[in-house]
């Protein structure tokens, strides 16, 4: 073979080896954009609800409840998908879910919060206002008209009362003003309230502690002449919105808590709040607060 043949040959050789390799190439798949760190760094929390013996099943609330992450995320500027939100109407279920390491958030009636804050590390950021404009409550003890004519009168009664839960609430902010309950009283949680109104309006010896809500309606019921209110709590914030276990970075904790702030100056996140029946989030009563905290603390299980 002459030298200008096996040159010749040489590159033809060279030539399939190129297009062989572009071929091999042509097939890898595409790796598209490089996602920016980041991106990557934000993982998806969730917003716990818990609201112990009030309305509706954790399946119920949950179309209000997609309904909100999604406006409370828009309005914080965060991407559709990184905030979910869930209810629990029982006390179980919301401690079990704020247990797990995506709970982030939480939104929770005061009670709870005063007999879980610690456990939980629930750092308090904003409170709820009511659909009617009221941030705050007085819980009403109601009893037989006469029966109860102070604290000790109540030895041998049972209270009754969504706020049941927590006992110490009930001995301490909703009555610890009003003097120290006797250890004789049962006190026990019931949503059964027109049952429980219509036993004491018998003489029984029952006493309900109702929210504002439910104090409003009494008057309402045919016997309601047999029925007074013996005791009122100051005011209290009705539920508070708290960080869960320092488990958001504080620059989304603050995107999130201003989202929130401002999310009734929107018609999606008004009617968002409106499905839960809030009507916007406001800023702490720490004052409140802390009386909340103080008489909670004075009681002892």
């Amino acid at each position: 073979m002459g030298p200008e043949r096996s040159r010749r040959r040489a590159r033809r050789t060279l030539r399939l080896a190129v297009c062989a390799s572009l071929v091999s190439i042509s097939w890898l798949p595409s790796a598209g954009p490089e996602p920016s760190l980041a991106a990557a760094a934000v993982k998806p929390v969730t917003l716990v609800v818990c609201a112990p013996g009030y309305p509706g099943t954790t399946a119920e609330a949950q179309p209000a409840m997609d309904t909100l992450a999604a406006a409370a995320a828009g309005a914080a500027g965060w991407n559709a998908g990184e905030l979910a939100a869930v209810y629990f109407e029982t006390e179980q279920g919301g401690v079990d879910r704020l247990s797990r390491p995506d709970a982030a958030m939480a939104l929770v009636a005061l009670p709870f919060w005063l007999k879980h804050r610690e456990a939980l590390k629930l750092e308090p950021a904003l409170q709820a206002v009511q659909q009617d404009g009221e941030a705050a409550e007085s819980w009403s003890l109601v009893a037989s008209k006469g029966a109860v004519t102070g604290p000790a009168s109540l030895d041998g009664f049972e209270i009754m009362s969504l706020a049941g839960y927590a006992s110490r609430f009930v001995r301490g902010p909703a009555l610890g003003s009003w003097g120290d309950l006797p250890r004789g009283v049962t006190i026990s949680f019931s949503g059964a309230v027109l049952t429980g109104l219509r036993r004491a309006s018998t003489g029984t010896r029952v006493a309900l502690l109702l929210d504002r809500e439910q104090a409003a309606a009494m008057p309402s019921l045919p016997f309601a002449a047999k029925l007074e209110v013996v005791a009122r709590s100051a005011p209290l914030p009705v539920s508070v919105l708290c960080a869960v276990n320092g488990r958001l970075p504080a620059s989304r904790l603050r995107s999130l808590v201003s989202g929130l702030t401002s999310l009734n100056a929107t018609a999606t996140g008004a009617e968002a709040l409106a499905g839960i029946r809030l009507s916007r989030f406001v800023a702490l009563d720490s004052p409140a607060l802390a009386r909340a905290v103080d008489a909670y603390a004075r009681v002892r299980d």
